[in-house]
């Protein structure tokens, strides 16, 4: 009978051991998940680029970048109109702010509608790359291209496509 209830605490022991490894292992992970992200910085000319996400957490690979899910942003000037941003998850680059959306990617500014599978914003630049089933669409035509560039500051836009570039009137 001793050895039973010895074997009955080295059991109980070794379970404890594996409930507390689980236990600190998940809390490890939550440790590293931050909710309700909000980034805000400016260009040398005023524009202001606001990043908000409902989670994030530093990338394993690289702790300069923080990876987001969830994700709005917002492209404000005092002279020219807002360009919105979201997409299901981004990468926030720390040392250069620039940011890459991903996985539905919505673009939206002066009644124009931008989906693809892939935005890189760069600040210093003053440019957005699209890439990936781009579909730009307005009140007027329905564009499909594999890859635009968007100046931010002019909002002009240069279509570069493999295929001939399809324009669709609505």
């Amino acid at each position: 009978e001793e050895k039973s209830l010895n074997n009955k605490a080295l059991e109980e022991k070794i379970s404890n051991e594996i409930n507390n490894t689980k236990s600190s292992s998940v809390s490890n992970k939550i440790k590293n998940l931050t909710k309700e992200i909000e980034y805000v910085t400016t260009n040398k000319i005023g524009d202001k680029f606001k990043i908000y996400a409902k989670f994030g957490k530093t990338n394993i690979k690289d702790d300069n970048v923080l990876d987001l899910e969830n994700v709005n942003g917002t492209i404000s000037s005092d002279n020219r109109s807002e360009i919105y941003i979201s997409s299901d998850k981004a990468k926030y680059d720390y040392s250069n702010q620039n940011s890459k959306f991903y996985n539905n990617v919505n673009i939206k500014y002066d009644k124009k509608l931008i989906t693809c599978d892939t935005l890189e914003l760069s600040i210093s630049e003053n440019t957005a790359i699209a890439y990936g089933n781009v579909v730009i669409l307005d009140e007027k035509s329905s564009i499909r291209a594999q890859t635009i560039v968007l100046n931010l500051l002019t909002k002009d836009m240069s279509i570069n496509s493999k295929n001939k570039v399809k324009i669709f009137s609505q």
